[in-house]
């Protein structure tokens, strides 16, 4: 394992494909991606005891939704504590220990759910699972930076496609193994963790085995292309963690990235319902189909627009993002009143496929403001806000829902003032963007020390 980490058989050979980096990246961000799929352990969970009803000793689903919680925002937690220590040790170094933490997770959950001791399978999940998903997250972005200059969005579109995507895997696999370790007095979850765990772990080292960083020597196959934020005299050349937080370009940045992830994630949240509530027509299964869809958008814009954004630009793409994403917010409410469901599914699927392209775009946004440096533990910095998003952004949801509702307002209606306030977040996050300017020249320097 120390020889697999060394940073001398990091360097790639001359047989190396870079094309190779996205495939292991890949194979990194499909694996911690399982995170979206946690859902299918909430109802066995909440029935480990009684197993065919819960049972008064059994933990409540407002007790499991915690662990998902927690594991989200220790992904942001970890992302920024450890981003610097990444860049520093290497993706590999860092993909190892991100599959050590992630199965190492799934193996005390298993424990914890064999006891029945919740605090095992809160810290094994959320908290050290957690740290898995953070430093699997970063791991292999600064890498692939590096790799692809000349396209760096399509390059990270294709890693953190796999994590969206990760929950089109993992839920089939986790109710098979379910299926195949249930019996009559145990629903098989603490099996199907362990088993998982141990899969994961290796499908993790096997990416993390095959990512390689460039030789010091090795030129780009082609001149980058300067992007529109950039145009005038190319991105930085090393900008440290330290000196990016001191720039207000970071905290637009953050801004933008809280802000859109507060409105999707909080809908998102909500989607099934939201999907039912507006069109009583639609049956659980057919809700459960909705879900599954914007699963297939968000995972599919995420390589989409950051490829796009190689064209376009990231300030325009993200402009798209929040300018067209605020009138899609806007018109949903009137799709329900109008009675077209067909136009809600195509503006959510829309809303989605940003949703995910925002966070594939993001770390070539970095590079093009920040240089490639250090983009890792920049990114990492900036997870934070996604953190912080994923707690604000259900809880707004269902706040503003039930008080609606509870002022009278029908089910069917209860999501419109919903939309609008996302659609607000929006348009200061528009604002932000347009704000986003070039660092100035004192910023720059060239010594990769500073």
């Amino acid at each position: 394992m120390t020889e697999l980490v060394e940073q001398d058989r990091t360097i790639a050979g001359s047989g190396y494909s870079r094309w190779q980096a996205p495939a292991a990246a890949l194979a990194i961000h499909l694996s911690i991606g399982q995170i979206y799929a946690f859902s299918v352990f909430n109802e066995p969970l909440t029935h480990l005891i009684g197993v065919t009803q819960a049972a008064p000793d059994d933990w409540s689903l407002t007790t499991i939704g915690w662990v998902f919680s927690t594991a989200i925002g220790v992904l942001g937690l970890s992302a920024a504590l450890f981003g610097r220590w990444a860049d520093r040790v290497g993706p590999r170094q860092t993909a190892v220990a991100a599959a050590l933490c992630f199965g190492s997770g799934f193996l005390i959950a298993a424990f914890g759910v064999e006891a029945h001791v919740y605090a095992l399978l809160f810290l094994g999940y959320g908290v050290i699972g957690g740290c898995g998903l953070g430093l699997g997250y970063i791991a292999p972005i600064s890498t692939l930076i590096k790799w692809f200059p000349d396209r760096p969005g399509q390059a990270t579109g294709l890693a953190i496609m796999g994590f969206g995507g990760g929950a089109l895997i993992a839920a089939p696999l986790a109710q098979r193994l379910i299926g195949l370790f249930a019996t009559e007095v145990s629903l098989g979850v603490s099996e199907t963790f362990a088993c998982m765990g141990v899969l994961y772990t290796g499908f993790m080292l096997l990416g993390a085995a095959n990512l390689k960083q460039p030789p010091p020597d090795w030129v780009a196959p082609q001149r980058p292309r300067e992007t529109i934020l950039g145009a005038q005299r190319g991105p930085p050349k090393a900008v440290t963690v330290g000196m990016a937080v001191r720039q207000r370009q970071f905290y637009l940045m953050s801004a933008i990235l809280c802000l859109n992830v507060t409105a999707g994630i909080g809908v998102l949240s909500q989607a099934a319902l939201m999907c039912q509530e507006m069109f009583p027509e639609v049956t659980s299964a057919g809700a459960a189909g909705f879900v599954g869809l914007l699963g297939l958008f968000n995972m599919a814009g995420r390589l989409a627009w950051s490829t796009i954004s190689d064209q376009l630009g990231r300030r325009p793409t993200y402009a798209i993002f929040t300018g067209l994403g605020l009138c899609l917010y806007g018109l949903i409410p009137s799709t329900g009143q109008a009675g077209s469901i067909t136009l809600f599914i195509a503006g959510y699927a829309v809303i989605m496929s940003m949703y995910g392209g925002a966070f594939a775009t993001l770390p070539a946004y970095i590079r093009d403001v920040f240089g490639a440096h250090q983009v890792g533990a920049i990114h990492g910095r900036l997870l934070l806000s996604w953190s912080v998003a994923g707690l604000i952004g259900p809880a707004l949801v269902n706040y503003l829902r039930r008080a609606e509702i509870e002022h009278g307002v029908p089910h069917a209606d209860a999501y419109s003032l919903v939309m609008y306030v996302m659609a607000g977040l929006l348009a200061a996050g528009f604002v932000c963007n347009a704000l986003m300017r070039p660092l100035p020249r004192p910023v720059w320097t060239t010594r990769p020390d500073a």
